[in-house]
């Protein structure tokens, strides 16, 4: 009678902590979702995403699309964003420097095509320009994206520095008439477009067909929404040194059991369901290995530009 009163009681124990697990397990799960892109051309590329993930995980995935770069960057930290699937370099170095054990790198974006692992930043005008380098833009009027994107400011900055002197505040010695932050890339080439910027900043892989915007950056997007002649409207007049791929990241603040079902998840849709991997990812993309190391410059350089505003 013992032995079944024990064995009753080491089972009853068993379902106890079983269940006290599975209550525990979040029941919903933040992606967030950079801004600086047509907003409901972004949820409707992250909607299969959230499909996959519902099913996967038993959870109610929200898409946290933010405004701008900030309001993801801020989400993390605060623990209100489990999982960014293409996080910009320059704001994973922003969460890092604010806390290194905020998040967990998942893997870093790598192209289906060449095995790449970078992207470029680079600078439009309009094709019916007279501006063949950027030398040519002295006295032009000029837009960046958002001030925590990588290749629609911290990169470029840095080049424009070297090359112009000065900062952003005084236009980098009065080269451009006008330096403007225009919120995001798609804003970015709009601008340019419109007439706002004569020149701006904005991301491409420069691998694969020019005129489906390459493989992934920007103009893929672009194109895929409604400008389907974008690539002929435009001129690529620079491009910056090859710049580290986004990271995926998950939030250290989810319970650690449920963090490692969490990172297995995007795994397994890179590799069930690709399709909509590159859709969400706004580019032929699969995840790949990666260390901290791969970001140690952009770190580096977004840490001295933090400590230049001060």
């Amino acid at each position: 009678m013992k032995k079944v009163f024990t064995l009753t009681t080491m089972m009853a124990g068993v379902m106890m902590v079983f269940n006290a697990g599975a209550a525990d397990a979040p029941k919903e799960l933040n992606l967030g979702i950079l801004g600086g892109q047509n907003a409901t051309q972004q949820i409707g590329d992250n909607q299969c995403v959230k499909d996959f993930l519902d099913k996967e995980l038993n959870v109610d995935t929200k898409l946290r699309n933010s405004s701008d770069y900030s309001g993801v960057i801020q989400g993390l930290l605060g623990g209100k964003i489990d999982l960014v699937l293409s996080m910009s370099p320059s704001s994973f170095a922003s969460v890092y420097i604010k806390d290194p054990k905020a998040v967990d790198l998942v893997g870093i974006a790598v192209d289906d095509t060449d095995q790449s692992r970078g992207y470029h930043s680079v600078v439009v005008v309009k094709a019916d320009s007279p501006y063949k380098k950027l030398e040519d833009l002295k006295g032009k009027s000029f837009g960046f994206a958002d001030p925590d994107s990588t290749s629609g400011f911290l990169v470029p900055n840095q080049v424009f520095k070297q090359q112009f002197g000065g900062t952003p505040d005084n236009k980098y010695n009065n080269f451009f008439s006008s330096v403007t932050f225009s919120g995001g890339h798609e804003q970015d080439v709009l601008g340019v477009l419109n007439g706002q910027f004569e020149g701006a900043v904005t991301w491409a892989s420069m691998i694969g067909d020019y005129n489906t915007g390459y493989t992934s950056g920007a103009f893929n997007r672009m194109i895929r929404m409604d400008h389907p002649d974008l690539m002929k409207q435009i001129r690529i007049i620079w491009q910056s040194p090859l710049i580290p791929n986004g990271p995926i990241l998950v939030s250290n603040s989810l319970p650690a059991d449920f963090k490692a079902k969490v990172v297995t998840a995007i795994k397994k849709l890179d590799t069930d369901n690709h399709q909509c991997f590159i859709k969400a990812m706004g580019g032929k993309q699969h995840i790949g290995d990666v260390k901290l190391a791969e970001y140690q410059t952009i770190i580096d350089m977004k840490r001295e530009l933090t400590k230049g505003d001060r």
